[in-house]
């Protein structure tokens, strides 16, 4: 411990040392007297098997066992320890003291290891009492041989007595002899102790006062060495008080211009290592903060593409031409800062804490007649600022001109990137950015141009009818019919009716001649929807259409030709169904000619923000509401769930909450019951809380990309404004080995 004083740390080693050796000495005596009590029993079970051995013999050799038992009976009550006794003889027990029966175990459990000496071994009983049980020959082994058991029981009791009043004896000693050590301790170290006090009080005015305490040589020692250094220390004081005096002086006419080089320097580096605008304006805030007193204060840049960012600590917000042409007539006048009053910005939604002030300072960043953009200060009714701070602010800006126009370039570049992005995240109606659908969309090219019949397999709602249709629709087929038939919708009868027509008369209800599904469709493309669902007489047929183009209707003989590409899809595993019987081998392989496997929504979960913000604007522009967005905490249950009805049930589950939702985000509460009654239970049945969690979820996130915080918050399905006020909450902190 760092605080503890000379005398409690010898005071708790001499304490400590005599704790150990008084407890050693008592466990020492103790141990010793245990050997003895058992060496005692020892003995004294051997004497007694001995005088039972001898006194038995001649019982046993003339049989007389009704005398014997007296014998071993009246031993046992002679002598308490005694616990049992019994005599075994050609493998047979002839006597023993055991009221309910002998127990077998015990029998063969110890015998003499000859006829001459005995043996002694110690057993448990299942109660956990311990014996010593002894076998002992009589008559050199040809009367059999005498087992006995003394208990320790009397032993352990006596045992244990014993330690208490050691250790009672030796706590006493303890305590008697750490008490004189206590005062021996207070009598030597208190010169040391009245030295420490006179040290404390002493102060730069009481130097020239010596020091005089009276002790032993050693302290009288140390109180010599004390005032020769106080001397010392007095001379220095008084040259250094003439040093700094003079630096004093000095560095009070270099502080004002070393501070303007210095805050200079400082925000050329700092901004020249940073790329994006956000985080040069977070940067300038921060050192505008340390100038300022008004610490409330925000950025607003004019990006030549007519939008208007608005720029904070934690987010970074947009607003298009509307508000850009607003607020860039009111400013673009401004060649020096100046006051405005606050409904002078209220077409922009400024944050909470500059909206409830009372006046605005607003320092302008041009690069010769444009505006680039401007700083925001919120000032009080009684402004502190001084004018001193206000000067500093303008040459700083002005000195960040470049980095703007730099970082504005770059906006413009991410901007058209981002478009080119998100174009590439949406194929033929098919939302998704993960490497799976990626596979998919290059898949459905290659295939769209070609003949080959197509089997497409997932679960339901994966979007297996939208595979198809983009298959058709990037085909030379494309201006003829997309003709879909689901298979689990007709009974086995009239599939096949369905399918291939039929004649009139065919069966009953045949009023007229029908034309089927696959004769309508001539010329276009065959989507079988289910196709694991249809009979085993229509699958034959099937599969001579997949041959060869050719049917007859149901009831006529008349072969019909056709030009169709047949595409199929089914929610089962064909290949197990072919394996069952259930589904003809050949007509899997003439269907299975292109397989595509639709990935599962939670194989995919990447894509849950892109598919909803697609659901989201469909649905608020059906119901004709302002729906901008989703909140993290929503979007985090979304994600979490796992969404066994795939695609089809997220975008119901959207529709839901867009009906439900009275303001401009989806909030928790807007989703169905039985999705975020999930997300309660699995945080109920969760160890760590909802803060917790959130933590480790963006931690994860921006170690998993670097500390990218654009790709994080896309990741996390969050605006790059939320992820910063998430990483402030939490006080996250990048370790060393996650930045590359």
């Amino acid at each position: 411990m760092k605080n503890s004083s000379l005398r409690g740390s010898l005071q708790l080693v001499i304490t400590i040392l005599v704790i150990l050796i008084g407890f050693s000495v008592s466990q020492l005596v103790t141990r010793q007297y245990n050997k003895a009590l058992l060496d005692s029993a020892k003995a004294k079970a051997e004497n007694i098997a001995h005088k039972l051995a001898v006194d038995s013999a001649d019982l046993i050799l003339i049989n007389d066992l009704v005398t014997l038992q007296k014998e071993i009976d009246n031993q046992v009550i002679a002598t308490p320890s005694v616990a049992y006794i019994f005599i075994e003889r050609e493998g047979q027990v002839i006597a023993h003291t055991f009221k309910e029966g002998i127990p077998s175990a015990l029998i063969g459990f110890n015998q003499p290891p000859d006829r001459k000496h005995s043996s002694l071994k110690k057993i448990q009983s299942e109660n956990g009492e311990r014996f010593l049980d002894i076998a002992w020959p009589i008559f050199d082994g040809h009367a059999g041989s005498v087992r006995l058991g003394i208990s320790e029981a009397p032993y352990r009791e006596k045992m244990k007595d014993l330690w208490i009043q050691v250790s009672l004896l030796a706590a006493s000693i303890i305590v008697l002899a750490l008490g004189g050590i206590h005062v021996l301790l207070i009598y030597l170290t208190r010169p040391l102790s009245n030295l420490a006090k006179q040290v404390e009080i002493m102060d730069e005015e009481s130097l020239d006062q010596p020091i005089v305490i009276k002790g032993r040589r050693e302290v009288t020692k140390l109180i010599t060495a004390f005032n020769s250094m106080r001397v010392r220390i007095k001379e220095y004081t008084q040259q250094l008080n003439r040093s700094n005096q003079e630096l004093v002086n000095k560095n009070q006419a270099l502080e004002r211009a070393h501070r303007q080089l210095n805050t200079s320097f400082t925000i050329s580096k700092g901004i020249a290592g940073l790329p994006k605008l956000h985080d040069i304006c977070l940067f300038l805030l921060k050192t505008f903060r340390n100038i300022l007193t008004c610490q409330q204060m925000a950025f607003l840049v004019f990006d030549p593409r007519k939008k208007l960012f608005l720029i904070t600590d934690f987010e970074m917000k947009e607003y298009g031409q509307s508000e850009f042409n607003t607020i860039y007539s009111i400013l673009q006048n401004i060649n020096q800062f100046q006051y405005f009053e606050q409904d002078v910005l209220s077409s922009v939604v400024l944050p909470s804490n500059l909206m409830s002030l009372a006046k605005y300072a607003i320092f302008p960043i041009r690069q010769d007649s444009d505006l680039l953009g401007v700083l925001v200060v919120g000032c009080k009714a009684n402004c502190s600022c001084e004018k001193e701070e206000l000067a500093v602010i303008d040459p700083i800006l002005g000195q960040s001109v470049s980095a703007f126009n730099r970082a504005l370039s770059l906006e413009d570049e991410l901007g058209k990137l981002n478009l080119t992005i998100t174009e590439k995240k949406e194929f033929c109606g098919l939302i998704g950015k993960d490497p799976k659908m990626q596979a998919i969309f290059r898949l459905i090219e290659t295939v769209a141009t070609t003949e080959a019949s197509v089997l497409i397999q997932g679960e339901s709602g994966t979007g297996k009818e939208l595979v198809a249709k983009a298959i058709h629709d990037m085909s030379h087929r494309k201006n003829k019919s997309f003709t879909i038939i689901n298979c689990a919708a007709y009974p086995a009868t009239l599939l096949e009716s369905e399918l291939f027509g039929h004649e009139k008369g065919a069966f009953t209800g045949a009023a007229r001649l029908k034309a089927g599904r696959f004769e309508q469709a001539n010329g276009g493309t065959v989507f079988l929807d289910e196709i694991g669902e249809i009979s085993q007489s229509a699958q034959i047929k099937l599969l001579r259409v997949l041959q060869s183009r050719k049917f007859e209707r149901l009831g006529g003989e008349k072969t019909l030709s056709v030009d169709i590409r047949i595409l199929a899809a089914t929610n089962k595993n064909l290949s197990n169904e072919v394996k069952t019987g259930l589904f003809r081998e050949d007509l899997f392989y003439r269907l299975n000619v292109i397989p595509v496997n639709m990935p599962t929504l939670r194989e995919r979960r990447n894509d849950i923000f892109l598919l909803v913000k697609f659901f989201l604007k469909r649905y608020a522009s059906e119901l004709n509401k302002n729906i901008t967005g989703i909140t993290p905490e929503a979007m985090y249950v979304l994600k979490e769930y796992l969404w066994p009805g795939n695609v089809r049930e997220l975008e119901n589950t959207i529709e839901h909450a867009a009906v439900l939702t009275k303001g401009r985000e989806i909030d928790v509460l807007d989703l169905p019951v039985l999705i975020s009654d999930n997300s309660i239970d699995h945080n109920r049945n969760s160890d760590s809380t909802l803060s917790e969690n959130e933590e480790q979820l963006v931690r994860n996130a921006l170690e998993k990309f670097s500390w990218n915080k654009t790709k994080a918050a896309e990741n996390l399905a969050i605006s790059r404004g939320t992820l910063y006020k998430k990483i402030k909450k939490h006080n996250i902190l990048p370790n060393r080995s996650s930045i590359n």
